[in-house]
């Protein structure tokens, strides 16, 4: 009974981290809308509008700044965008009316109190997970995955997956497989059954970012298969295989290992470096993994 409590809390916790990426989601949608009708465009030159070095830039504005050169200046050296660029996009900050100014002071103002949630539920699901530290660092091993990823999977699905006999009961249980619609070996229909919304989200962004992940069989599969299915069906064939592959690294307690012809070991040492961090930000005790279990590829 406490076990069932437990993961309920977990679950809890989960679906109200769900709801505030949501609302940090529409927010960032409202900002780029200000953005474009204050003709700032910023959005277009930099790839994340809310990581740091853009809201370094969003700040300045906010406060008053009318130099284009001085919010330009505040911009990440890594960043693709050339400082003439930024000058450009950044142009009409000269004559910005201050009303603007002051909604994108309160639009920030909500994305930190947002921020500040997320960061305290991610810590309480940390609290929640403690004896399963294995299961989460594991599991965010998973190429699009990552620690906040998959302290949510867990706290939806145990960290065993217990309840599920098999892949394909978690993916039917998440609404990640194909519709039945077949004759003669064809698959007539590329509508996935409606299930868990809070996963299928998850897992929808985390088969985009596994697209993304360069040297990846995720990325490899993306590439085959997207001038056949186009981008939304091969997402979802990409989600039913990490849905799968999930299953198996709670339901049997291994390891993931990225085996992609172009994977190199610095690409793995720096993705495992990060990973570690944030799982010790979170109170995790984690030493570098050096023994590893049976490896399985992605389903």
């Amino acid at each position: 009974m406490a076990a069932l409590a437990h993961q309920r809390l977990r679950a809890t916790s989960a679906e109200l981290r769900d709801a505030l990426s949501c609302d940090r989601l529409r927010l960032q949608n409202q900002l780029e809308a200000l953005l474009e009708e204050a003709h700032i465009k910023l959005s277009s030159l930099v790839t994340d509008l809310l990581g740091l070095s853009a809201r370094r830039m969003l700040q300045a504005l906010a406060d008053g700044e009318t130099n284009p050169a001085a919010v330009a200046a505040l911009a990440d050296g890594r960043l693709r965008a050339t400082p003439e660029q930024l000058r450009d996009a950044l142009g009409a900050c000269t004559e910005l009316n201050p009303v603007y100014r002051r909604l994108l002071n309160m639009g920030l103002e909500e994305l930190r109190l947002i921020d500040e949630q997320i960061g305290k539920l991610d810590q309480e699901m940390a609290n929640l997970l403690s004896e399963h530290q294995d299961a989460v660092q594991r599991l965010a091993e998973v190429p699009g995955l990552g620690v906040d990823s998959a302290q949510q999977i867990i706290a939806e699905v145990g960290p065993r997956a217990e309840t599920f006999p098999s892949g394909k009961c978690l993916s039917s249980w998440v609404g990640a497989c194909p519709g039945d619609d077949e004759s003669a070996g064809v698959n007539y229909s590329h509508r996935s059954p409606k299930g868990n919304r809070h996963m299928r989200r998850l897992l929808n962004q985390a088969a985009n970012a596994a697209a993304r992940t360069k040297g990846s069989i995720f990325e490899i599969v993306y590439r085959r298969s997207v001038p056949r299915l186009g981008h939304n069906q091969t997402i979802g064939a990409i989600a039913h295989r990490q849905c799968r592959l999930i299953w198996l690294i709670l339901h049997q307690g291994v390891r993931y290992e990225e085996r992609g012809p172009v994977v190199t070991n610095q690409s793995k040492k720096k993705r495992t470096a990060r990973m570690i961090r944030q799982l010790r930000s979170l109170g995790y005790r984690i030493e570098s993994p050096n023994s590893q279990s049976t490896q399985p590829q992605a389903p």
